[in-house]
C-alpha cells in the first residue's frame, strides 16, 4: 500500500503510517495537474488545507481508497466526488479544539485591552498610557456562532472569565448541549448579534454560511461589538468589514481566516487601529500538530484493518 503526504505534517503521523505497513512518500507545493497524475499512484492521501482535492483530480485518483485531512475543515476536499467514487475521508475535528480556543481568548483580550497597539506604540518609544483605556471581561456577552468541539471549548473558557454566554447553532443536540451548561440559546444569528459586545465564529464553510456576517448583520451590531473570526475566511464579507471598521460601525475585529491565503486582500491591512489580523495561526501549536496528525493517520490506518 502506498499513501501521498502532500502536505506537511507531524512526523509521528507519517511513522505511523510506516508502522501500519505503507509506502509512504511526501510531496509538497504540488500544481493540480502534477497532483492530478500522482494521486493516480497512491491508496491514501493525508493532506492539511493547502492542498485542493477537487472533482478533477479526485477522478483521477484510481486506487485512491481514503483520504485524511490533519485537520478540521473538509471545504478544500470535493466530498460529493469523494463519496461518489467511494472514498472515504476522516478528518480530526478533536484535535485543534483547545489551540483554537485559546487564540480566540488572546484576540479577545488584545482588542479589549488594546495589547497589540500599545506594544507597537511601546516599541516605537512612545508612552501612550490614557490612550489604552479599554474594559474587562467579567459580566459582558459573548455570543458563539457554532456551538461544536471549539465553539464549546472558547464557551468554557470564556466562562472562566465570568462572561455571560450565549449560543446560535441549528443543531439540536448543540443547543440542548449549551442549555444543559446554562448558555442562553438564540434562535436566530440575527438575535444574537444584536445582543451581544463579542461575537466569535466557529461554523464550517458551506454555501450555507458564506456571508454569515454580512454588510446587514454589521449595520446590527451596535457601535462597541468586537467580532472574532477564527474559522473559515469565508463566513465574513471583508469588503464590508472593512467599511464598518472605518466607518467605526463595530468596536473592531480579529481575523485568523481570509477568503484568500495568504492574504490578498490587503485593504485590511489598512485597518490598524481597530483590526487585529494573524496569518491561520489558530492550530499552529505543537501539540494540535501532533494529534491532528496521529488523529488522521490513525483512522487511515483503522480503516484499511477493517477492508482486510
Amino acid at each position: 500500500m502506498k499513501a501521498l503526504i502532500s502536505d506537511k505534517i507531524h512526523e509521528d503521523g507519517i511513522k505511523i503510517l510506516q508502522k501500519g505497513g505503507f509506502e509512504v512518500d511526501q510531496k509538497f507545493s504540488l500544481s493540480p495537474d502534477e497532483l492530478r497524475k500522482e494521486i493516480a499512484n497512491y491508496d491514501a492521501i493525508i493532506v492539511r488545507s493547502g492542498t485542493k482535492l477537487t472533482a478533477e483530480i479526485l477522478e483521477n485518483a484510481r486506487k485512491l481508497k481514503a483520504i485524511g485531512r490533519a485537520g478540521v475543515g473538509l471545504d478544500n476536499i470535493d466530498l460529493k466526488k469523494a463519496e461518489e467514487l467511494g472514498i472515504k475521508v476522516f478528518n480530526t475535528p478533536e484535535a485543534p479544539s483547545v489551540s483554537v480556543a485559546e487564540l480566540t481568548m488572546g484576540l479577545i483580550l488584545s482588542l479589549v485591552r488594546h495589547i497589540a497597539k500599545a506594544d507597537k506604540t511601546m516599541h516605537c518609544g512612545e508612552w501612550l498610557k490614557s490612550n489604552y483605556t479599554g474594559y474587562v471581561l467579567k459580566g459582558k456577552k459573548m455570543g458563539i456562532i457554532g456551538f461544536g468541539n471549539i465553539g464549546s471549548e472558547v464557551a468554557r473558557k470564556a466562562s472562566a472569565f465570568e462572561m455571560q454566554i450565549g449560543i446560535y447553532d441549528v443543531d439540536q443536540d448543540a443547543k440542548k448541549k449549551a442549555k444543559s451548561l446554562g448558555y442562553h440559546i438564540y434562535t436566530s444569528v440575527d438575535e444574537l448579534i444584536q445582543d451581544v459586545q463579542i461575537v466569535s465564529l466557529h461554523i464550517p464553510s458551506t454555501v450555507h454560511t458564506e456571508n454569515t456576517i454580512d454588510a446587514r448583520r454589521l449595520q446590527l451590531m451596535s457601535k462597541d461589538t468586537i467580532l472574532i473570526n477564527t474559522a473559515r475566511g469565508n463566513l465574513v464579507d471583508e469588503g464590508a468589514l472593512i467599511k464598518a471598521l472605518q466607518k467605526k460601525k463595530i468596536g473592531g475585529a480579529a481575523l485568523d481566516v481570509y477568503r484568500e491565503e495568504p492574504l490578498n486582500n490587503l485593504d485590511l491591512c489598512q485597518c490598524e487601529e481597530n483590526l487585529i489580523l494573524t496569518p491561520h495561526i489558530g492550530s499552529q501549536t505543537e501539540e494540535t500538530q501532533i494529534e491532528a496528525s496521529t488523529g488522521a493517520t490513525r483512522k487511515i490506518i483503522d480503516y484499511f484493518k477493517s477492508l482486510k
